[in-house]
Protein backbone atom coordinates (compact mmCIF):
# COMPACT_ATOMS: atom_id res chain seq x y z
CA UNK A 1 0.00 0.00 0.00
CA UNK A 2 1.51 3.47 -1.32
CA UNK A 3 2.12 5.64 1.77
CA UNK A 4 0.02 8.32 2.47
CA UNK A 5 1.25 11.73 0.89
CA UNK A 6 1.09 15.04 1.79
CA UNK A 7 -1.78 17.59 0.17
CA UNK A 8 1.03 20.51 0.65
CA UNK A 9 2.99 21.04 -1.98
CA UNK A 10 6.48 20.17 -2.63
CA UNK A 11 9.10 23.23 -1.73
CA UNK A 12 10.64 24.25 -5.08
CA UNK A 13 14.34 23.95 -5.72
CA UNK A 14 16.12 26.77 -6.35
CA UNK A 15 16.62 27.87 -9.98
CA UNK A 16 19.99 29.55 -10.70
CA UNK A 17 19.49 33.14 -11.23
CA UNK A 18 18.75 34.50 -14.56
CA UNK A 19 18.16 37.28 -16.96
CA UNK A 20 16.25 37.13 -19.82
CA UNK A 21 15.80 39.24 -22.86
CA UNK A 22 11.90 38.72 -24.01
CA UNK A 23 9.51 41.20 -25.75
CA UNK A 24 6.20 42.95 -24.24
CA UNK A 25 2.63 42.80 -25.39
CA UNK A 26 3.54 46.26 -27.69
CA UNK A 27 6.58 44.74 -28.87
CA UNK A 28 9.33 46.27 -27.32
CA UNK A 29 12.06 44.50 -25.69
CA UNK A 30 12.26 44.03 -22.15
CA UNK A 31 14.49 42.55 -19.43
CA UNK A 32 13.16 39.75 -16.73
CA UNK A 33 14.90 38.98 -13.46
CA UNK A 34 14.81 36.38 -11.66
CA UNK A 35 16.49 35.66 -8.77
CA UNK A 36 17.28 31.86 -6.86
CA UNK A 37 14.23 31.88 -4.01
CA UNK A 38 11.85 32.81 -7.04
CA UNK A 39 11.59 36.67 -6.35
CA UNK A 40 11.74 37.99 -10.38
CA UNK A 41 11.81 41.86 -11.59
CA UNK A 42 10.58 43.45 -14.77
CA UNK A 43 12.91 46.44 -16.87
CA UNK A 44 10.98 47.96 -20.12
CA UNK A 45 13.75 49.12 -22.66
CA UNK A 46 11.30 51.89 -22.80
CA UNK A 47 11.83 54.34 -20.45
CA UNK A 48 14.56 52.58 -18.61
CA UNK A 49 12.00 51.54 -16.28
CA UNK A 50 11.20 48.47 -14.02
CA UNK A 51 7.47 47.78 -14.12
CA UNK A 52 7.02 44.31 -11.86
CA UNK A 53 8.56 43.54 -9.01
CA UNK A 54 6.59 39.70 -7.69
CA UNK A 55 7.84 38.39 -4.26
CA UNK A 56 8.67 34.25 -3.96
CA UNK A 57 4.63 33.83 -4.03
CA UNK A 58 4.54 36.22 -7.31
CA UNK A 59 2.47 38.77 -5.54
CA UNK A 60 2.93 41.84 -7.31
CA UNK A 61 4.89 44.67 -5.43
CA UNK A 62 4.64 47.57 -7.34
CA UNK A 63 1.58 49.07 -8.98
CA UNK A 64 1.39 49.28 -12.59
CA UNK A 65 -1.89 51.26 -13.94
CA UNK A 66 -4.75 48.82 -16.08
CA UNK A 67 -4.65 51.81 -18.31
CA UNK A 68 -1.16 52.13 -19.24
CA UNK A 69 0.66 52.47 -21.93
CA UNK A 70 3.79 51.06 -22.96
CA UNK A 71 4.75 53.08 -25.93
CA UNK A 72 5.60 56.33 -26.68
CA UNK A 73 5.05 59.14 -26.60
CA UNK A 74 3.64 58.80 -22.82
CA UNK A 75 5.18 57.58 -20.30
CA UNK A 76 4.61 54.19 -18.72
CA UNK A 77 1.86 54.78 -15.25
CA UNK A 78 3.16 52.74 -13.07
CA UNK A 79 6.40 50.69 -12.14
CA UNK A 80 9.60 53.21 -11.69
CA UNK A 81 9.38 55.59 -14.23
CA UNK A 82 12.78 57.90 -13.87
CA UNK A 83 12.74 61.46 -13.42
CA UNK A 84 15.74 62.84 -15.65
CA UNK A 85 16.64 65.67 -16.15
CA UNK A 86 13.86 67.10 -14.70
CA UNK A 87 11.41 66.56 -11.46
CA UNK A 88 8.66 67.71 -12.25
CA UNK A 89 7.76 71.37 -13.25
CA UNK A 90 10.94 72.52 -11.49
CA UNK A 91 12.45 73.65 -15.12
CA UNK A 92 11.78 74.38 -18.62
CA UNK A 93 11.37 70.65 -20.05
CA UNK A 94 8.49 68.68 -20.16
CA UNK A 95 7.17 67.25 -16.65
CA UNK A 96 9.38 64.91 -15.12
CA UNK A 97 11.82 65.15 -18.01
CA UNK A 98 12.77 62.78 -20.71
CA UNK A 99 14.50 60.14 -19.49
CA UNK A 100 11.21 57.93 -18.74
CA UNK A 101 10.09 58.15 -22.78
CA UNK A 102 12.96 57.46 -24.45
CA UNK A 103 14.46 54.24 -25.28
CA UNK A 104 17.19 52.89 -23.26
CA UNK A 105 20.16 50.24 -24.25
CA UNK A 106 21.49 47.48 -22.67
CA UNK A 107 25.29 48.46 -21.66
CA UNK A 108 26.73 46.04 -22.37
CA UNK A 109 30.26 46.73 -20.97
CA UNK A 110 29.68 49.38 -18.17
CA UNK A 111 32.38 50.66 -15.68
CA UNK A 112 33.00 48.56 -12.75
CA UNK A 113 30.60 48.39 -9.99
CA UNK A 114 32.03 48.45 -6.02
CA UNK A 115 31.69 44.33 -5.82
CA UNK A 116 28.98 42.52 -3.83
CA UNK A 117 29.50 38.99 -4.79
CA UNK A 118 26.27 38.47 -2.94
CA UNK A 119 24.19 39.54 -6.39
CA UNK A 120 24.30 37.60 -9.18
CA UNK A 121 21.22 39.59 -10.91
CA UNK A 122 21.13 42.66 -12.44
CA UNK A 123 21.01 44.35 -15.99
CA UNK A 124 22.97 47.46 -16.92
CA UNK A 125 21.22 49.99 -19.58
CA UNK A 126 22.18 53.13 -20.58
CA UNK A 127 21.19 56.40 -22.11
CA UNK A 128 22.66 58.92 -23.68
CA UNK A 129 21.19 62.01 -25.53
CA UNK A 130 19.56 61.98 -29.09
CA UNK A 131 20.14 64.85 -31.83
CA UNK A 132 16.60 65.93 -30.83
CA UNK A 133 17.30 65.52 -27.00
CA UNK A 134 20.36 68.08 -27.61
CA UNK A 135 18.08 70.31 -28.96
CA UNK A 136 15.80 70.76 -26.15
CA UNK A 137 18.63 70.26 -23.46
CA UNK A 138 21.92 70.44 -24.99
CA UNK A 139 24.09 69.04 -23.10
CA UNK A 140 26.25 65.37 -23.40
CA UNK A 141 25.51 62.83 -21.05
CA UNK A 142 25.93 59.40 -20.21
CA UNK A 143 23.45 57.81 -18.00
CA UNK A 144 23.87 54.27 -16.26
CA UNK A 145 21.36 52.16 -14.61
CA UNK A 146 21.99 49.49 -12.99
CA UNK A 147 18.55 47.34 -12.13
CA UNK A 148 19.86 44.59 -9.68
CA UNK A 149 17.97 41.64 -7.17
CA UNK A 150 19.54 40.80 -4.20
CA UNK A 151 19.73 37.17 -2.94
CA UNK A 152 16.62 38.16 -0.25
CA UNK A 153 14.18 39.49 -3.34
CA UNK A 154 15.36 43.44 -2.74
CA UNK A 155 15.34 45.19 -5.05
CA UNK A 156 18.30 47.61 -6.28
CA UNK A 157 18.69 50.34 -8.71
CA UNK A 158 21.57 52.64 -9.13
CA UNK A 159 22.00 55.31 -11.28
CA UNK A 160 25.25 57.21 -12.56
CA UNK A 161 24.77 60.51 -13.90
CA UNK A 162 28.36 61.80 -15.91
CA UNK A 163 29.07 64.98 -17.74
CA UNK A 164 30.28 64.40 -21.02
CA UNK A 165 30.16 67.60 -22.62
CA UNK A 166 33.06 68.94 -24.45
CA UNK A 167 33.03 72.03 -24.57
CA UNK A 168 33.91 72.38 -20.54
CA UNK A 169 30.39 73.74 -19.71
CA UNK A 170 28.63 72.30 -16.53
CA UNK A 171 25.10 71.12 -16.09
CA UNK A 172 22.48 70.93 -13.25
CA UNK A 173 19.90 68.32 -13.19
CA UNK A 174 16.62 67.29 -10.49
CA UNK A 175 15.87 63.67 -10.47
CA UNK A 176 13.51 61.29 -9.03
CA UNK A 177 12.65 57.24 -8.99
CA UNK A 178 9.04 57.67 -8.82
CA UNK A 179 8.21 54.35 -7.26
CA UNK A 180 4.23 53.40 -7.02
CA UNK A 181 3.93 50.80 -4.50
CA UNK A 182 0.63 48.36 -5.22
CA UNK A 183 -0.96 48.52 -1.91
CA UNK A 184 -4.37 46.96 -0.64
CA UNK A 185 -5.77 50.18 0.33
CA UNK A 186 -4.93 53.87 0.85
CA UNK A 187 -6.94 54.33 3.64
CA UNK A 188 -5.13 51.84 5.37
CA UNK A 189 -1.46 52.86 5.08
CA UNK A 190 1.14 54.66 6.95
CA UNK A 191 4.21 55.92 6.25
CA UNK A 192 7.00 56.58 8.77
CA UNK A 193 10.42 58.02 8.93
CA UNK A 194 9.19 61.61 7.82
CA UNK A 195 7.76 63.14 11.33
CA UNK A 196 8.59 66.22 11.74
CA UNK A 197 10.19 67.45 8.68
CA UNK A 198 9.91 70.30 6.46
CA UNK A 199 7.90 69.84 3.00
CA UNK A 200 6.86 71.63 -0.19
CA UNK A 201 3.45 71.55 -0.58
CA UNK A 202 2.53 71.04 -4.57
CA UNK A 203 -0.96 71.13 -4.14
CA UNK A 204 -0.46 74.72 -2.24
CA UNK A 205 2.51 76.46 -5.25
CA UNK A 206 5.16 74.52 -3.36
CA UNK A 207 4.91 76.51 0.08
CA UNK A 208 6.94 75.29 3.07
CA UNK A 209 5.25 73.36 6.13
CA UNK A 210 6.54 71.36 8.64
CA UNK A 211 5.51 67.56 9.11
CA UNK A 212 3.25 67.54 12.46
CA UNK A 213 1.82 64.22 12.20
CA UNK A 214 3.06 61.26 14.25
CA UNK A 215 3.05 59.29 10.64
CA UNK A 216 1.37 60.02 7.49
CA UNK A 217 -1.77 58.51 6.59
CA UNK A 218 -4.26 59.25 3.74
CA UNK A 219 -7.39 61.16 3.67
CA UNK A 220 -7.40 62.88 0.36
CA UNK A 221 -5.06 64.08 -2.20
CA UNK A 222 -1.46 64.76 -1.15
CA UNK A 223 1.63 65.71 -3.22
CA UNK A 224 4.56 66.60 -0.95
CA UNK A 225 8.46 67.05 -1.54
CA UNK A 226 9.80 66.08 2.26
CA UNK A 227 13.55 68.20 2.50
CA UNK A 228 16.04 65.91 3.91
CA UNK A 229 14.55 63.17 4.33
CA UNK A 230 16.46 60.01 6.33
CA UNK A 231 18.03 57.16 4.42
CA UNK A 232 15.30 55.07 5.64
CA UNK A 233 11.61 55.22 5.12
CA UNK A 234 8.73 52.47 6.33
CA UNK A 235 5.40 52.06 4.16
CA UNK A 236 2.88 50.23 6.25
CA UNK A 237 0.41 48.10 4.58
CA UNK A 238 -2.30 46.94 7.43
CA UNK A 239 -4.56 45.27 5.79
CA UNK A 240 -1.87 43.00 3.78
CA UNK A 241 0.23 43.04 6.83
CA UNK A 242 3.17 43.94 5.02
CA UNK A 243 5.87 46.77 4.99
CA UNK A 244 8.03 48.11 2.48
CA UNK A 245 11.52 49.15 3.59
CA UNK A 246 12.95 52.20 1.15
CA UNK A 247 16.92 53.07 1.42
CA UNK A 248 18.29 55.33 -0.23
CA UNK A 249 21.78 56.99 -0.77
CA UNK A 250 22.64 60.73 -2.96
CA UNK A 251 18.93 61.18 -2.91
CA UNK A 252 18.29 63.63 -0.14
CA UNK A 253 14.68 64.53 -0.57
CA UNK A 254 11.37 62.37 -0.62
CA UNK A 255 8.29 63.15 -2.78
CA UNK A 256 4.72 61.16 -1.28
CA UNK A 257 2.20 61.33 -3.77
CA UNK A 258 -1.65 60.06 -4.43
CA UNK A 259 -3.83 61.77 -6.90
CA UNK A 260 -6.94 60.78 -5.04
CA UNK A 261 -10.78 60.50 -6.69
CA UNK A 262 -10.81 63.83 -8.19
CA UNK A 263 -7.38 63.89 -10.35
CA UNK A 264 -7.76 60.37 -11.59
CA UNK A 265 -10.65 61.00 -13.08
CA UNK A 266 -9.53 63.47 -15.15
CA UNK A 267 -5.60 60.96 -15.67
CA UNK A 268 -6.65 59.15 -18.88
CA UNK A 269 -3.88 56.48 -17.91
CA UNK A 270 -5.09 55.93 -14.91
CA UNK A 271 -8.97 54.14 -13.59
CA UNK A 272 -11.36 56.11 -11.56
CA UNK A 273 -11.03 53.88 -8.92
CA UNK A 274 -6.85 53.01 -9.00
CA UNK A 275 -5.82 55.57 -6.60
CA UNK A 276 -7.09 53.12 -3.67
CA UNK A 277 -3.92 50.52 -4.76
CA UNK A 278 -1.10 52.44 -5.55
CA UNK A 279 1.11 55.23 -3.49
CA UNK A 280 4.05 57.16 -4.82
CA UNK A 281 7.34 57.07 -2.35
CA UNK A 282 10.03 58.65 -4.39
CA UNK A 283 13.50 59.00 -3.24
CA UNK A 284 14.62 62.37 -5.30
CA UNK A 285 16.98 65.22 -5.57
CA UNK A 286 14.67 68.49 -5.90
CA UNK A 287 15.39 71.29 -3.44
CA UNK A 288 19.18 71.75 -4.54
CA UNK A 289 19.56 70.15 -8.36
CA UNK A 290 22.87 68.57 -8.23
CA UNK A 291 25.62 70.33 -10.55
CA UNK A 292 28.12 68.19 -12.83
CA UNK A 293 31.29 69.30 -13.85
CA UNK A 294 32.53 67.48 -17.35
CA UNK A 295 34.04 64.10 -15.84
CA UNK A 296 32.63 64.59 -12.99
CA UNK A 297 29.86 61.08 -12.00
CA UNK A 298 27.05 61.34 -9.54
CA UNK A 299 25.59 58.20 -8.43
CA UNK A 300 21.92 57.91 -6.73
CA UNK A 301 20.75 54.57 -5.31
CA UNK A 302 17.66 53.04 -3.87
CA UNK A 303 17.15 49.50 -2.28
CA UNK A 304 13.30 48.30 -1.11
CA UNK A 305 12.64 45.47 0.86
CA UNK A 306 8.95 44.14 1.60
CA UNK A 307 8.90 42.57 4.66
CA UNK A 308 6.06 40.97 6.94
CA UNK A 309 4.85 43.78 9.57
CA UNK A 310 5.36 43.53 13.06
CA UNK A 311 3.41 44.65 15.45
CA UNK A 312 3.42 46.66 19.10
CA UNK A 313 0.41 47.27 20.44
CA UNK A 314 -1.18 47.47 17.07
CA UNK A 315 1.17 49.64 15.93
CA UNK A 316 3.97 49.21 13.97
CA UNK A 317 7.09 48.89 15.82
CA UNK A 318 9.42 51.70 13.94
CA UNK A 319 12.77 50.24 15.80
CA UNK A 320 12.08 46.54 14.14
CA UNK A 321 11.50 47.99 10.45
CA UNK A 322 13.96 50.37 10.32
CA UNK A 323 16.97 49.38 12.00
CA UNK A 324 19.84 47.57 10.13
Amino acid sequence: MAAATSSSPPTPHPQPPSVERTKGPTGFEKLVLREARGWSAEVQLYGGQVTSWKNDHGDELLFVSSKATFKPPKAIRGGIPICFPQFGTQGNLEKHGFARNRFWAIDDNPPPFPVNTAIKTFADLILKPSEEDLKIWPHSFEFRLRVALAPGGDLILTSRIRNTNTDGRPFSFTFAYHTYFSVSDISEVRVEGLETLDYLDNLKAKERFTEQGDAIVFESEVDKIYLDAPSKIAIIDHEKKRTFVLRKDGLPDAVVWNPWDKKSKIMQDLGDEEYKHMLCVEPAVVEKPITLKPGEEWKGRMELSAVPSSYCSGQLDPEKVLQG
